[in-house]
C-alpha cells in the first residue's frame, strides 16, 4: 500500500511516498481503508521535531474510512461501516489499523469531508471548553487564533454556552471569517494589543479563560488578559515553546490557573471517546455547528498540504485523498 513516510525531522520535504507492507490488526484494532485524511497543524510538529514521534513513521492522526477487517476482540465495529478516528498516527495512507476505542462510527446523513474536517478538531475543542475550562453563560473568554481549525469549533461552542468571545486573528480575511462565526471582539494580535481590547471590553475586569495556541508569541499577554482567579488554557505552540515562569508569577497576576491540557487524556476510555465525537457529529447535523474545509490535496501532494498550512493563510480543515 502507499503511504507518506518521514524518516527525518525538517521541513515538507520530509514527508515521502512509498509502498509500505499492509498492516494487520490486533486484536483490539480495526483496519480502515482511508477515505479522507486530516491535515493538523500537529503533524507539523512531529515532522519538525518539536513534538517528536519514533522515526521513521506515517504521519497523521485522523481520517474518516471504510472498516476493511476487524480483530479477534472487536465487537463495536463491522467490516463496510464508515469510521471516523482520531489520537492515533498513521492515517497519511491508504490503509491505517488503529484501535476500535479511538473510532466511531459516522452517521449515514453526514458528509465524511465534513467528519473529517470536524473530527480531532472539533473534539479538541468540546474538551477544551466542557472541561479544561467549561465555558459558562456570561463569561468573557479569548480564542487565540479563532479562525484557526481548533479555533472555529472553540468559538462556536463558547458561543453555544453563552459567552461572550474576544478572538485573535492575523489577516484581514480571518477577522472576517471571526466575526462571521459570531466573534463579538476580533483584534489582530500581530498588530494591536489584545490585552487592551480584552480590558476595553469587560470594562478593566478581565477574560474568564484565554485559550491560546500561539505559545511564545502570546504567552505573557494572555496571562495580562485575565482578571482574578482566570485561567490560561495552553494547548499549542504556533511561535514556539512558551518559556518557563516562576510559578509564583500567578499569584502575583490574581491566583491564576494555568493548564496544559491534550486530547490524549480526555478520550481515555471507548465511551469518553463516542460521547465527544458524538456530540460533534450531532452539532454538524443540526446546524449549531460549521465544519469548514479551506484546501484538498492528494496523499502524493502531503508536502503542499503542509506547506499551505505553515503559510498560515488557511481558513478551515486541510485534507487529503488518495487521488
Amino acid at each position: 500500500m502507499k503511504a507518506i513516510r518521514v524518516h527525518a525531522h525538517g521541513g515538507p520535504e520530509q514527508l515521502r511516498l512509498e509502498d509500505i507492507p499492509l498492516p494487520e490488526p490486533a486484536p483490539d484494532e480495526i483496519r480502515l481503508r482511508t477515505d479522507v485524511i486530516g491535515v493538523n497543524y500537529v503533524d507539523v510538529y512531529h515532522r519538525t521535531g518539536s513534538m517528536p514521534l519514533p522515526l521513521p513513521y506515517t504521519p497523521g492522526m485522523d481520517a474518516v474510512g471504510t472498516v476493511d477487517a476487524v480483530g479477534a476482540d472487536v465487537t463495536e465495529l463491522a467490516v463496510g461501516q464508515r469510521v471516523a478516528y482520531a489520537e492515533a498516527p498513521g492515517a497519511y495512507a491508504e490503509f491505517v489499523t488503529v484501535p476500535v476505542r479511538l473510532a466511531v462510527a459516522v452517521p449515514p446523513a453526514l458528509d465524511p469531508r465534513l467528519a473529517a474536517a470536524a473530527m480531532l478538531q472539533g473534539m479538541t475543542a468540546h474538551y477544551l471548553a466542557h472541561d479544561a475550562h467549561p465555558v459558562a453563560r456570561g463569561e468573557t473568554v479569548v480564542v487565540h487564533a479563532a479562525a484557526g481549525g481548533v479555533g472555529q469549533f472553540l468559538v462556536q461552542f463558547a458561543k453555544r454556552a453563552g459567552a461572550r468571545v474576544v478572538g485573535t486573528v492575523s489577516s484581514d480575511a480571518k477577522a472576517a471569517l471571526a466575526a462571521e462565526l459570531g466573534v463579538d471582539t476580533v483584534v489582530r494580535y500581530d498588530r494591536d494589543d489584545f490585552t487592551a481590547a480584552v480590558r476595553a471590553a469587560t470594562d478593566g475586569a478581565g477574560a474568564h479563560a484565554v485559550y491560546d495556541s500561539v505559545g511564545r508569541r502570546t504567552f505573557h499577554a494572555s496571562l495580562d488578559a485575565l482578571r482574578p482567579r482566570g485561567s490560561l488554557v495552553l494547548f499549542g505552540q504556533a511561535s514556539g515553546k512558551a518559556e518557563p515562569i516562576d510559578p509564583f508569577l500567578l499569584a502575583q497576576k490574581g491566583s491564576l490557573k494555568l493548564t496544559w491540557p491534550t486530547l490524549t487524556h480526555h478520550v481515555l476510555t471507548r465511551e469518553e471517546f463516542t460521547t465527544r465525537a458524538e456530540a460533534v457529529f450531532a452539532g454538524l447535523l443540526d446546524g449549531t455547528l460549521r465544519a469548514r474545509v479551506d484546501a484538498e490535496f492528494t496523499l502524493a501532494d502531503a508536502a503542499a498540504a503542509h506547506a499551505h498550512l505553515e503559510r498560515r493563510a488557511s481558513l478551515g480543515k486541510v485534507l487529503l485523498h488518495h487521488s
